[in-house]
């Protein structure tokens, strides 16, 4: 196993680079563009065997994707915001078709004002696309799922299309120290893609074809199968990965401090880590804090966050999200989980970092402090009044 010092599109890269796709479909966006670079780096070199296209346009790099995967090979693509939404079609047929792609998103900010810098508004936007969506805090973990979301995608109970999302700037560009595993581990945790669902001349059948009402929604029923079958299959595939290599990840959640935590912040990507300095601050001044990280928006954690909240006094949503005129996508789905389990906590919404805005450890102190003293339901941090 390689130790290097890598940018979270770097490592990304390197993580798909040991899943050895067959085709890489290729249009660059800012700040995905250095994970397609270096693919076509590793392409070129020699280290990464795979056809590697150059396309016009994102819709194009996923149907393209989608072209090669109808043809039983494995597919890899990436894209961010603007992007991401100008194949926002292209994601229905993928899904639909169940063409277990793997695509990398670069969350940032969508337009007007136009703007390059991370939100996660892009991809929240698509949690109704039939796409597994999962969001990495570290780079470390952002190869790791490149390697693992194949494996996930692939598997014969699940057969869906994998979303990555990497935070614009704050995980894309920034390097940290990365344990790339060795080829033949890599080798023994994926096995080459095979399935049944491709184009094949000595068993012609038909794919991506229309169907009416009464045959369109089984269908439909059938792809949200898919979906949840993804959720055993992401534990054992864990499991695999840790059998392997050595790290351990925890399912759709992961949590901190919140077996006793009377207060919970519950959030996703990279402003976890900054939730659980703060959680500690706030512990060492004998406040019980407490952090829930959603690594998996898609298939939804709902379980595991009511089981983590449940003995807390209240709990706080984090998002770099907003649905305009009613919340955040990820506070609807919380507390649908909450009304689901029977937790009856109060229950708040705080927006922040949209288009790039900072989110400093004084607002994570005073989320905390309003969700102990109660609060406006939806609130935007960081807000000033000269700026309402």
């Amino acid at each position: 196993m390689a130790r290097k010092f890598l940018s979270g599109d770097e490592a990304f890269a390197e993580g798909i680079r040991l899943a050895k796709p067959d085709v890489i479909s290729a249009y660059p966006i800012t700040p995905q563009t250095i994970v397609v670079e270096r693919l076509s780096e590793m392409v070129e070199n020699g280290s990464l065997d795979s056809e590697f296209i150059h396309v016009e346009s994102e819709h194009s790099a996923l149907s393209c994707a989608m072209g090669a995967s109808a043809s039983g090979v494995r597919a890899f693509t990436a894209t961010s915001s603007q992007g991401l939404l100008y194949m926002a079609e292209c994601l229905y047929y993928a899904s639909g078709g169940r063409f277990p792609i793997v695509m990398m998103n670069a969350n940032r900010s969508t337009a007007l004002p136009w703007n390059i810098y991370g939100d996660q508004r892009d991809s929240l936007s698509q949690l109704d696309s039939g796409w597994i969506q999962a969001y990495a805090e570290n780079a470390q973990e952002a190869l790791d799922l490149a390697l693992m979301s194949f494996r996930i995608a692939e598997h014969r109970d699940v057969s869906t299309p994998f979303m990555i999302n990497l935070d614009g700037f704050i995980l894309t560009h920034t390097y940290e120290e990365v344990n790339i595993p060795d080829r033949a581990d890599a080798d023994r945790f994926l096995e080459p893609y095979e399935t049944e669902n491709r184009l094949d001349l000595n068993e012609p059948k038909n794919m991506a074809f229309s169907a009416g009402p009464d045959y369109n929604y089984i269908f439909k029923y059938k792809e949200h199968q898919g979906m949840l079958g993804a959720v055993p299959v992401i534990k054992e595939t864990e499991e695999k990965f840790a059998e392997i290599f050595g790290r351990k990840y925890t399912g759709l959640t992961d949590t901190y401090l919140t077996e006793d935590a009377d207060y919970i912040i519950i959030t996703l990507g990279t402003i976890a880590g900054l939730c659980r300095e703060t959680a500690d601050r706030l512990r060492a001044e004998g406040k019980k804090a407490g952090v829930v990280r959603i690594r998996y928006m898609r298939p939804f954690p709902a379980d595991e966050i009511a089981e983590a909240v449940k003995n807390a006094k209240a709990v706080a949503v984090l998002e770099k999200d907003i649905s305009f005129g009613n919340e955040g996508a990820v506070f609807t789905n919380v507390n649908s989980a909450l009304l689901t389990a029977g937790v009856k906590i109060p229950s708040y919404n705080f927006i922040g970092g949209l288009g790039g805005r900072n989110i400093s450890a004084s607002d994570i102190e005073e989320i905390f402090e309003k969700t102990e003293n109660g609060t406006e339901k939806v609130t935007f941090i960081g807000i000033g009044v000269d700026e309402k």
